[in-house]
């Protein structure tokens, strides 16, 4: 019996109670080529660890265009292109406040980095810094964006943008 009750737990009445992922849009900046690839991390405002920009979805607007504008609202990136499809997906709890968390599917678009304003909307709120992808992994907290990083290589991007 007790088999039967946990089995139905698992299977039909929690996933009545679990809320739908959440999505957002994330830029994964870099330049550079080869073994001198850099990624810009930027820190969060509220604790300060490392991210990469992200954000809501703009009602009307292309994912890979919600990126950019993330980019450069939190990191100042401009005169930069995005590639139209993702390269990745991570997960991770947005905190909305101290008691509550949604689950939310991070979808990550390259962008190759042209040139960084010194003045942008958050430039007050961030600090920004560019890294090698393998350190950018170690500094950032979740698993997903980790295994995203350690994987980035600007070769694989042109080849995922060419088809």
């Amino acid at each position: 019996m007790t088999e039967l009750l946990t089995t139905l737990w698992g299977n039909i009445v929690e996933p009545l109670f679990q809320r739908p992922k959440k999505l957002q849009v994330a830029a994964l900046c870099h330049r550079g080529h080869g073994d001198d690839v850099e990624i810009l991390l930027i820190t969060s405002r509220d604790t300060g660890r490392w991210i990469i920009p992200k954000g809501w979805p703009i009602r009307g607007t292309e994912l890979s265009q919600t990126a950019l504008q993330e980019a450069w609202e939190e990191a100042g990136v401009h005169n930069s292109v995005a590639l139209s499809d993702p390269i990745g997906i991570y997960g991770y709890d947005k905190r909305l406040n101290p008691e509550f968390a949604v689950p939310v599917e991070t979808h990550v678009f390259a962008i190759q980095v042209s040139d960084l304003a010194d003045d942008y909307p958050e430039v007050d709120q961030r600090k920004r810094m560019w890294i090698a992808p393998s350190k950018a992994a170690e500094l950032v907290d979740e698993d997903e964006l980790k295994q995203l990083l350690r994987d980035f290589s600007v070769n694989t991007v042109r080849v995922n943008a060419h088809g």
